[in-house]
This record gives C-alpha cells, structure tokens and sequence, in this order.
C-alpha cells in the first residue's frame, strides 16, 4: 500500500482515462465500476480532529458521501447518514467502515425532496445524538440531456430542483435548533456552477444557487456561532456519473491533472471546513477541481 503521507504525483496518482464505457441505471452501484473507486479505505489515516462530533451526512452511502462519513469516523465522529431505499447495500458498506472506525453509524433511508423525511431525519439526529454538530449538505441528482433543453421534462427539473435546493433548505432549516455554537454546515456545490456543462443545465443551475445559498447563510448565521462553507468537487468518479452519463470512456480528461478525482480526495476539504481549527474560515467555496480555474 502507497504511503498517504509520502509525496504523490497527482497526474498519476490514480487512474486515467480512458476508461471502459459502462452505463448503470440510477442511482449506480460502486460494484460494478471500472476501475473501482477509492473512498479512503486503506489510506485515509485519522488524526482525532472531530473527536466526539455529530455529523448528518445526506447520500452517504457510496462516492463523496462514502468518503466524507469514511474521513470523518476516522477523525472520531458518530455519523448519521441518509440513503434511498434501492441503496441498501451500498449503506451497509459505508455503515460497515464506519464501524470499523470505531464509530457509531446510522443509515436512515430519506429523500430530499420530501420534506416530512427531511424533518424525520433532523428529529432522529437529535434523539440519537442530542446535538447536531456538523450538517453535510450533500445528496444530488442530476440527468445528462445531450439533446438540449427541450429534453428536459418537468418531471425531471422538479426532482432535480428539489434534491438540490428544496431538500438542502429544509435540512438546513430543520437542523438549526440542533446546531451548536462552533458547529457548521458543508454544502456540496460542484465546478458546474461556474462552468456549466450544457447537458447538465439544470443541475448547474441548482450548483450555482448553492454558492449564493452558502454565502448568504454564512453571513446569516455568523453571529450564532456557526460556519457555513461548500466544496467545489470537478469531475468526481462516483456511481452517478455511469448511472447519468452517456459516455464514461474519458470522463474528467479535461480536467489540468488530466483524469477525475477519486471520492477520496474530496475527503479531505470537507475535514478542513468542519475542523474547529477552520474557526474563521465560514461563506467560502473550497475548489477541488484538479486545477480547473474558477473564481
């Protein structure tokens, strides 16, 4: 196993397209990936910088989610993470390295767009944890339309609206009364909110009003004691990107570092903002974009 504190060449790092084409149904599976994606598990390495914390993760049982439930438990969190019914397996995985971090993990099926499941998942936290310390703001949907707008139906613009926005407004919402002095909200916004990708027009859309939603929040909820920041994630090797797009062989080349991130390498931004040392750091966007600019 490659030593996670010795000096690694990004470019290399990690595997680089081209890929094998592969198409899943939604919402993908992790199993069946080529190449398997990397959350973390033989080399995320924790140093005890949440010990004792509450995080609620939402989609937290493969990708980013995976990741940042796995990093955390490592650093000494409990975690609460929600998964859509036909995810089960994929949450027992994530609940298994949870556990195996020494850590209680609790998988709650809940949907975004619902906002009873939304105020269901807030009361569970609370009567589980007492407290809510940190909020990751993080379950997506997205549909690539090659087609154009006309493509997109409103069946398809209300799920994404609602599991990006409605679903992020209403957990945060609900989850303030149990958010403590110095705990903090992470949202996941994406490299799309700065340079939409056309088949992508309405989950761009829904990415850049997250930015704005970080911002105002921030500002909002600083004289309560509690941050709020995003991730910017580029190109992101997850089961949703085989599940949503119509072609896998050479997706994140664009990228600088010429190939997508692994879910592991998000980890770790999202350790930084909910570490008590960020104390100052609230209303920002971290980019991980493998070297994409953005503003």
């Amino acid at each position: 196993m490659t030593d996670p504190h010795e000096p690694q060449d990004p470019v290399t790092r990690h595997p680089r397209p081209d890929f094998p084409e592969q198409e899943q149904s939604h919402p993908g599976w992790t199993g069946p990936m080529d190449p398997p994606p990397d959350h973390g598990e033989e080399s995320y390495r924790g140093s005890g910088l949440l010990e004792d914390r509450v995080a609620v993760i939402t989609g937290g049982d493969s990708g980013i989610g995976r990741a940042v439930s796995l990093a955390y438990a490592r650093e000494g969190a409990d975690i609460l993470f929600t998964h859509l019914p036909e995810e089960a397996d994929e949450a027992r995985e994530t609940a298994r390295l949870v556990e195996e971090s020494g850590r209680k993990a609790i998988a709650m099926v809940a949907d975004n767009r619902d906002e009873e499941q939304c105020r269901a998942l807030t009361r569970r936290a609370a009567d589980e944890f007492g407290r809510i310390d940190i909020l990751v703001n993080n379950a997506a949907y997205q549909m690539a339309q090659p087609d154009g707008i006309e493509a997109i139906t409103t069946e398809q613009f209300d799920r994404v609206m609602k599991t990006n926005l409605y679903g992020m407004f209403w957990l945060t919402k609900m989850a303030l009364p149990h958010i403590p002095r110095g705990g903090c909200v992470i949202n996941t916004t994406s490299v799309q909110a700065y340079k939409p990708s056309p088949p992508l027009l309405d989950y761009a859309m829904t990415k850049g009003a997250i930015v704005t939603f970080t911002q105002g929040l921030a500002q909002m909820l600083a004289p309560r004691g509690i941050r709020v920041n995003a991730v910017a994630p580029g190109p992101v090797w997850t089961p949703l990107i085989p599940a949503t797009m119509p072609e896998t062989a050479e997706f994140g080349k664009q990228s600088p570092l010429g190939r997508p991130a692994q879910p592991a390498e998000m980890a770790p931004a999202y350790v930084f903002l909910a570490a008590p040392s960020a104390s100052y750091i609230t209303g920002e966007i971290v980019n991980a974009t493998g070297g994409t600019p953005l503003p």
